[in-house]
């Protein structure tokens, strides 16, 4: 009797030994990104993609997300998930100039109403196969932008083109930065999470950012004058993977990846920094900051032959060099009027 005990527990632990459980993980993806952890960019939707991811593949998946540009630095992160640093992540376009020219069309002043509005824009214009080709060395699976972006200055109030004469002007992308130049500004590149230090040490004046980024990134620490000139820009962001891990990964497992992509995720990201606008911007009329709104934004005429000018400029250089600026453009402007 003792013997056949023995064996019995003998042959149940070969099967258990011999038999993973069925949620073990089969394949862990690095995500890096930019934001702090403690930022509800970070806590409300990456991590929130990670946990969806996780658990709708029943634990094969797991995902580990490295925030605060601890992978790879912020203009780096594109070419990090290219060359398989990291396996996702989730960037600004701009941070690796003149790649992805067509996507920024939406990035132009006058376009974008809010985070919503344009990540519906960008997302369709990608599905459309209309910028898809500037994507072709990895793997998309959401495009977003963030809301209306403004000025943040420490007490240098603006509210003319005029007033931007000699400022040093923290800009997050060349196109950015053209328009700020032809604004009168002198504009500096930076990644957003350079900014609290370079505004605190004095090497720039202001800072384009939207609300969401003055919250997060805590300039309202810093500053304490925001310039709101509605329609001024917006930013282009892509959450991304690489090719090589999404192709080898079984049919079940790109399907979990498929259904945690497209329009549905982009919409899901606009929602979260839309809300954090609102935030940011509560946040600096609670510390009794001066806010200074553009009356008409873009349409004001001290403001309107200025932006018109940049958007002209833009898609003359890309038709220049041969791309189809000025379709992708229209058809931008197309959505703009349809996207909710």
């Amino acid at each position: 009797m003792l013997k056949t005990v023995v064996r019995a527990m003998l042959a149940g632990l070969v099967i258990c030994v011999a038999a993973p459980p069925a949620s073990a993980t089969e394949t862990t993806l690095r995500f890096a990104h930019f934001w702090p952890a403690v930022a509800g960019t970070h806590r409300q939707l990456f991590q929130v993609w990670a946990e969806t991811v996780e658990r709708e593949s029943g634990g094969r998946i797991s995902v580990e997300v490295y925030p605060a540009a601890t992978l790879a630095k912020a203009p780096a992160q594109y070419d990090a998930v290219k060359s398989r640093i990291a396996d996702v992540t989730a960037t600004v376009l701009g941070y690796t100039a003149n790649r992805f020219p067509l996507t920024q069309v939406v990035e132009v002043p006058g376009l974008v109403r809010d985070a919503a509005h344009g990540s519906c824009i960008i997302q369709s214009l990608y599905d459309e196969g209309l910028v898809s080709d500037e994507f072709r060395d990895t793997h998309p699976l959401f495009l977003f932008t963030h809301g209306p972006g403004l000025i943040h200055t420490d007490g240098r109030r603006i509210e003319t083109p005029a007033d931007f004469r000699g400022l040093r002007i923290r800009r997050p992308t060349t196109l950015v930065g053209n328009l700020l130049e032809k604004l009168g500004a002198q504009p500096v590149g930076m990644p957003a999470p350079d900014s609290y230090q370079s505004m605190q040490r004095g090497v720039i004046d202001g800072v384009a950012l939207p609300w969401e980024g003055a919250l997060v990134f805590r300039l309202n620490e810093l500053v304490d004058t925001h310039i709101e000139v509605g329609g001024l820009y917006t930013l282009a962001f892509v959450v991304t993977m690489n090719k090589d891990v999404y192709d080898s990964l079984p049919g079940d497992l790109r399907k979990v990846i498929d259904d945690a992509s497209g329009h549905a995720w982009s919409a899901r990201a606009a929602a979260v920094f839309d809300g954090l606008d609102v935030k940011g911007r509560a946040a600096a009329v609670a510390a009794g900051h001066a806010i200074v709104t553009i009356e008409g934004g873009i349409d004001n005429p001290a403001w309107r032959p200025v932006l018109e000018g940049a958007v002209e400029d833009y898609l003359s250089d890309l038709e220049g060099r041969g791309l189809p600026a000025r379709r992708v453009f229209a058809r931008a402007t197309e959505l703009a009027a349809s996207c909710r």
